[in-house]
Order: C-alpha cells, then structure tokens, then sequence
C-alpha cells in the first residue's frame, strides 16, 4: 500500500537531514494518513479511505465526502475515489430528472 492520500493525492516528499556541521543527508517526509470510514449521503453507505488529516479536514470544511467530491477535479482523485465520484454524480443526476 502506497503512502499517498486517496482523495488529494498527497504523497512522501524528499528532502535534507541538515547536521550541525552542515552535513545533508536525503530523507523522506511522509504524509499523515489515517484510515477513516466516510459517509456519502447520497450513496446512504459509508465508503472506507486512506486520508491524510489535511484532507480530512478539507472535507469537513466543505460539508461532505459528496460535496468535496462534486468540487474536486477527477485527475487529483485515486481511480477508486473517481469511480465513487461519477457514482455520486449519476445518482444526482437521475435524482434531478
């Protein structure tokens, strides 16, 4: 399992240990991922996620896991994500007609 955040796609970053004698040495700055289960109000069931807490917190500023998802663009989702978001979609589409 990759360390990359399902819903914002946020992953490791490389970077410098940085010693007092200035010495650098590359290490890596994982993201804080957190398996949660999320609720999709139009689906009524609950979806489980590997979600960094930044991403976590972007949800709950936006109201939901449907709402972040209708605002997200498709290519920043993991294709289990994107398939759930046409998923909401469609089901808000027939609902609408």
């Amino acid at each position: 399992m990759s360390r990359v955040c399902e819903l914002t796609g946020k992953g490791r970053q490389v970077g410098n240990n940085v010693s007092h004698a200035n010495n650098k040495t590359k290490r890596t700055f994982l993201p804080n991922l957190q398996n949660v289960t999320l609720i999709s109000e139009s689906l009524e069931r609950s979806i489980k996620l590997r979600v960094s807490t930044h991403g976590l917190r972007s949800v709950e500023h936006v109201g939901g896991l449907d709402n972040w998802l209708t605002k997200t663009s498709e290519d920043k989702l993991s294709p289990r994500v994107a398939k759930l978001k046409r998923e909401i979609a469609k089901k808000a589409k027939s609902a609408a007609a």
